[in-house]
């Protein structure tokens, strides 16, 4: 599903790839964040022949208002806060999605799937 913004000059039309791509960013400036865990077996498959995903990780859903809802699946390192780094990422993903494309985040989650040492 796409995100529509509709302004006095037309249509921007942004697909969930696009803002993959920059909560996947986002998700990846933060201190604590190991790396971001695939998803799908199309984030496994490019993965293997070492082709570089910044939407590994990240799901987004799209609601019927032009919000979105972001799943971030990271490793994180050990000996750090976790919610520390959580909220900070969270924080920046939300603020780096609107800010870029315009379109509101209704939500982040943060799923910790495992640490690194």
């Amino acid at each position: 599903m796409e995100a529509t913004i509709k302004n006095e000059y037309g249509t921007i039309t942004l697909n969930e790839d696009l803002i993959a791509s920059i909560a996947g960013y986002a998700a990846c400036e933060n201190y604590g964040i190991v790396a971001m865990n695939s998803k799908t077996a199309g984030d496994t498959l490019r993965q293997m022949i070492g082709s570089e995903n910044v939407r590994r990780g990240v799901k987004v859903t799209t609601l019927e208002d032009n919000r979105v809802d972001i799943d971030l699946f990271v490793t994180l390192l050990y000996g750090i806060s976790f919610p520390a780094v959580a909220e900070n990422a969270m924080s920046n993903v939300k603020y780096r999605v609107e800010e870029l494309s315009g379109i509101k985040v209704r939500k982040v989650n943060f799923y910790i799937e495992s640490i690194q040492v």
